[in-house]
């Protein structure tokens, strides 16, 4: 009996123990499926080719851009108004190019909503695209929740037709980027070193710019030139250093410290909407989450560049929750008042992104404006499902068509020349 137990003790000899590379193998996949892009949808040797075929269309465009930008560029020695024109066109084309690698490369639904306070300037056309109807002045703020926010963001500003006009403040060390740097200077974008006392007279200088008005054909139906602000008020996506720097910073100012988003920092967005408040009237907040990243991970970890664009695990949706305030309506006189007044707006996008973890999608406006003056009554968008495409599906050509048409051109002078020289005998 005894040595019937001890057999029952041990497996039959048939039964292998799992290895350690097959237990580390079994949670590998176990962690792709729990993925909230899902499981891995390409295998190397398609994610090979989609890297090729990504590297060679956005690399492409943007040699395509920044060429055509130099073309442009004498411009400015000649008529100014064309010059920035020209910019705004390239500018646009980068809208584009963003707008189409994502509807290729990374398809994903988009959840848009707001609250009472943009009532009537979200809309969702007949084919199925979003319309913002926004102004064309405003600054913008918003969360940071993964590197690729400004992708959205950008696709934003192509649904209002303001992909042109959209101005981002940037490290300044991203300047030095070949192609990208430089197009990027060409922009008007703004660099920052991130020391105030070294960046703030080189601020004040581009913000100025920003407040002109000139007279070409990308100009706007105003007299100032259309500007979206792109401002990210944490400073920095939101990951495991920047939750902790934001605990440190609540600490350090004895306040409770966010759930789901970091603590703003109010001196930049303080000093650019004084710069701008007599040409500005109304700030946009936009909050934005990634469908399935769990509490306490961050999306940054979770999509990356590679599990976006080239495992085919791009987020499920992203869900954005827009607001707007009356310029007037801020408190920008005291420093300290302005600092308190963003820090309640950002708890309240805390409360936001918690009631999206909660409930799966932001509260929206379904409400109704009644009509004033003869027009139509206004009503809350509710939610509006949609996905980032282009309108038109051939709207990337445009990307090349500048180049084409100087190639064409120089093609044409060339021959041109030619001719003339036969003509006198000179060759």
């Amino acid at each position: 009996m005894a040595t019937e137990g001890l057999k029952m003790r041990h497996p039959a000899a048939s039964v292998q123990p799992i290895s350690i590379q097959e237990k580390k193998a079994e949670q590998k996949k176990m962690a792709e499926q729990q993925h909230p892009g899902g499981a891995i949808k390409h295998g190397f040797w398609d994610q090979a080719l989609r890297m090729l075929l990504f590297f060679l269309y956005f690399n492409g465009s943007c040699i395509a851009i920044s060429v055509t930008q130099i073309i442009g560029s004498p411009l400015y020695f000649y008529d100014k108004d064309l010059f920035y024109a020209w910019m705004a066109m390239t500018k646009q084309q980068f809208g584009v190019l963003c707008t189409t690698m994502t509807h290729w490369w990374a398809p994903v639904k988009m959840r848009v909503c707001g609250d009472e306070s943009v009532r009537g300037q979200l809309r969702q056309s007949e084919d199925g695209r979003l319309e913002c109807d926004f102004p064309e002045r405003l600054v913008l703020i918003s969360n940071h929740q993964i590197y690729t926010d400004w992708v959205y963001l950008w696709w934003i500003a192509y649904t209002s037709r303001m992909h042109g006009h959209l101005y981002i403040i940037l490290k300044e060390s991203i300047k030095y980027i070949p192609v990208l740097g430089t197009g990027m200077m060409f922009y008007g974008f703004i660099f920052l070193s991130r020391k105030w006392a070294t960046d703030k007279e080189r601020f004040q200088y581009r913000l100025r710019k920003l407040s002109s008005s000139h007279s070409g054909p990308m100009s706007g139906s105003h007299y100032l030139d259309p500007m979206w602000l792109l401002i990210f008020p944490e400073g920095t996506n939101l990951s495991p250093n920047g939750r902790v720097a934001s605990k440190k910073w609540a600490d350090k100012n004895n306040i409770p410290d966010l759930r789901h988003a970091m603590l703003p920092r109010s001196t930049g967005t303080l000093f650019c909407l004084q710069e701008l408040e007599k040409t500005v009237e109304y700030m946009y907040d936009c909050t934005v989450a990634y469908e399935g990243v769990p509490r306490g991970q961050y999306g940054q970890d979770l999509f990356t560049l590679r599990s976006t664009y080239f495992q085919g695990r791009s987020p499920k949706s992203v869900n954005m929750h827009w607001r707007r305030f009356a310029i007037k309506d801020i408190p920008l006189a005291d420093e300290k008042q302005f600092s308190d007044w963003l820090l309640a707006r950002w708890r309240e996008k805390d409360d936001l992104l918690e009631y999206y973890i909660e409930n799966g999608r932001f509260p929206a406006d379904e409400g109704t404006t009644p009509a004033v003056n003869a027009g139509k009554p206004l009503k809350g968008a509710g939610y509006i499902e949609t996905e980032v495409r282009p309108s038109n599906p051939l709207e990337f050509l445009q990307i090349f068509l500048p180049l084409a048409a100087f190639a064409l051109v120089v093609n044409v002078i060339l021959k041109f020349v030619y001719i003339v020289l036969r003509t006198l005998r000179l060759r």
